[in-house]
């Protein structure tokens, strides 16, 4: 399959921030060990993003809240009101505010710049209480003093699924490094972008507890089948710059981790035929639908990393993955 050049060329005009699993960042001599934010700050970061989502998705703009999104969730969210804007260039009349709300703040200590949080949140987009019961959990990033706070990662988990995580006398949170760890987790975090696309395509290595996002999407892409189309799928690791991924140590002696992937499908057509394209499709799209059709679309996984361990019980599990769609191409 060839190189997608002009699909992947989108991506490498985000905003590149340099944040590690580790947090180890160290710039203009700041050598000391801080926390993130404050409690305040957090806060008010959680507002602001809160307040220009809801703008943008009004009015289908993505200039309205294009400061206050980065990485895998801003390549998603971006393309996203693009694509809506084109098809209903009137904006959202069916636009429900969003409201995020009994924030918890965790706040890791660390060095430098960049800084980051999580905000484990309560939205008005579930049924409070039942089986569809969910928490929002957003990571905030912030690259130095005079820059906004960015949501770089969104993930929706139930609330049991959500674990405690360590924290020091001051109630500060601990970053996973990404080094110190092989020995410790079943797998290293800095790794996980490169360690699923590889396991996406060959089935290896096998650290991933089976379900939806990792066995079954395996099996289901090996079983579509469409009279007279061929599919072909290339995954690709995201981890550096914005899309760095970020994670916390847990008091189960695991970890939280957060990180982005690239996944490519390719749909062919036999002669006399050609793939659907769908409006939402049609908006990202470049070039002329003959007879292929390739979409791309940019994932954020939200994972629980044990201890090292054996079989399931040392592998990663899966808690969200949100995926959208960010370009097209027709040839």
């Amino acid at each position: 399959m060839r190189r997608l050049g002009r699909l992947t060329a989108g991506l490498a005009a985000v905003t590149a921030l340099s944040v590690g699993a580790s947090g180890c960042v160290t710039v203009h001599g700041e050598l000391e060990v801080l926390p993130g934010a404050t409690e305040s700050e957090a806060a008010q970061a959680l507002e602001d993003f809160t307040a220009a989502y809801n703008e943008a998705d009004k009015a289908y703009d993505p200039a309205l809240d294009a400061d206050r999104v980065t990485g895998s969730l801003g390549a998603i969210n971006q393309a996203g009101l693009k694509a809506r804007r084109k098809t209903g260039p009137g904006g959202n009349a069916a636009h429900k505010p969003l409201e995020l709300t009994d924030a918890d703040f965790v706040i890791p200590k660390k060095v430098g710049w960049p800084r980051w949080f999580l905000a484990d949140t309560d939205s008005n987009r579930d049924e409070d209480g039942g089986k569809l019961d969910t928490r929002w959990l957003l990571v905030f990033v912030r690259t130095g003093p005079d820059t906004p706070w960015k949501a770089a990662y969104l993930a929706a988990v139930a609330p049991s699924r959500v674990p405690e995580f360590q924290k020091d006398a001051d109630g500060w949170a601990e970053p996973v490094p990404s080094a110190e760890t092989d020995e410790v987790l079943a797998t290293a975090p800095a790794e996980l972008s490169r360690t699923y696309t590889a396991y996406l395509e060959k089935g290896a290595p096998d650290v991933f507890a089976p379900g939806a996002t990792t066995s079954g999407w395996r099996d289901a892409r090996k079983n579509v089948r469409r009279a007279g189309f061929s599919y072909q799928y290339i995954d690709q690791p995201l981890d550096e710059g914005a899309f760095a991924p970020l994670g916390l140590r847990t008091k189960d002696g695991g970890a939280l981790v957060f990180f982005s992937s690239r996944h490519f499908e390719r749909q062919t057509a036999a002669e006399g035929l050609r793939p659907t394209v769908t409006p939402d499709v049609r908006a990202l799209l470049t070039g002329e639908v003959k007879s292929t059709l390739t979409k791309e679309r940019v994932s954020s996984q939200l994972v629980h990393v044990p201890e090292r361990g054996d079989g399931d019980a040392g592998k990663v599990s899966v808690l969200n993955r949100l995926p959208g769609l960010v370009a097209a191409e027709g040839s």
